[in-house]
């Protein structure tokens, strides 16, 4: 607390990000980070890119990326915009599109992130609740509001809300923005880009951290409707114009050319998804159906928090949510096939 506050610093609750240790010791599955590395072909333009050019600002537009994520979309480079990360992208989507004059919809289990921006821009939000297994009700949506916010797949529950239950919700609310977030949709969801064409109030944000391994560059994006995307360019030119150094362009660039790269590294994380999840449900867990890199459990022989603390001390990082309704359940990102196994072994020492 200091007195140069303003009014707003002194009521903010940040979002709190995993745990990032210093040392390497930890199986880390806590941050849903990519067990596997970039593309090859990313890293290699990256390389390229570190020379004398760096004293040059870069694209503030970031052109060739938009034009090459519109290109695999079927849309023009008019719908898409980058930033700093999807945080940042959603951040000025939040900024751009909802006023306050009524309250902005989100689940009540979901990104804390939504929380944190209602408060930093003074937005009025009503946590909405998901039913007795975190499913979303497209009812509830249906009234009047100022802008509706899905995470699908759900952070940190792993589930797909489903294509056509989102555009219900779209076509129930066509006078306020409807923003679906979809930082883990590669891992086994449908993505809502194809509908952008035909709703003028659809705003898709995706990241590059997560399927494409490029947590470290932070790039993201947005889908909508030129108009929207404008709005969107507006207030990043209003903050800052070069959100994208030309490292980062680069490697997103590459990444997203990299078709089988993708494949096969997002492939191996289902796989391994679902085995683990097979594992952990014979150790008595349950498990929620996830169409993430992560999932979502719980034991009714020990509770969240002491299982994290018990994973730890076999070397092994989770995250827990000291929130409502899942303070007894425990976030485990997906790393690779080994590390599952470690995972594995040591819930099966632990709850026996």
């Amino acid at each position: 607390m200091s007195r140069f506050w303003s009014p707003i610093v002194e009521r903010l609750v940040p979002y709190t990000p995993g745990e990032q240790p210093k040392d390497q010791e930890f199986i880390k599955l806590n941050t849903n980070e990519n067990p596997y590395g970039p593309s090859p072909k990313a890293l290699e333009a990256i390389a390229a890119a570190t020379d004398e050019t760096l004293r040059l600002y870069p694209d503030p537009s970031a052109f060739d990326l938009r034009q090459a994520l519109a290109s695999a979309h079927d849309l023009t480079p008019q719908h898409v915009f980058a930033g700093n990360g999807s945080d940042d992208v959603l951040a000025h989507a939040f900024n751009a599109f909802f006023t306050g004059k009524q309250p902005i919809l989100f689940a009540d289990v979901t990104y804390s992130f939504y929380r944190t921006y209602c408060q930093l821009y003074g937005l009025r939000h009503e946590r909405v609740p998901l039913n007795d297994t975190f499913q979303y009700r497209v009812s509830d949506y249906q009234r009047p509001c100022g802008g509706i916010v899905i995470a699908n797949p759900n952070a940190p529950t792993g589930i797909d809300l489903g294509l056509a239950k989102i555009e219900r919700i779209i076509q129930q609310n066509p006078d306020v923005v409807v923003i679906v977030d979809e930082a883990y949709v590669d891992f086994g969801a449908i993505s809502a880009a194809r509908l952008v064409h035909r709703y003028e109030n659809l705003v898709v944000v995706q990241t590059f951290s997560k399927s494409r391994s490029l947590a470290g560059l932070r790039v993201g994006f947005a889908i909508a409707q030129p108009h929207l995307i404008e709005g969107l360019q507006r207030v990043k030119d209003s903050f800052n114009s070069y959100p994208l150094g030309r490292l980062s362009l680069e490697g997103a660039l590459a990444a997203w050319s990299d078709h089988r790269w993708f494949e096969q590294t997002r492939r191996k994380v289902i796989a391994d998804r679902e085995a683990t999840a097979e594992r952990l449900v014979a150790q008595g867990f349950h498990v929620l159906p996830s169409s993430a890199n992560f999932l979502f459990v719980s034991h009714e022989r020990i509770n969240a928090e002491d299982l994290q603390d018990k994973l730890r001390a076999h070397g092994i990082l989770t995250r827990h949510f000291k929130q409502p309704r899942i303070e007894n359940w425990l976030r485990i990102s997906i790393g690779t096939s080994e590390a599952c196994n470690k995972l594995t072994d040591a819930t099966k020492a632990i709850v026996g």
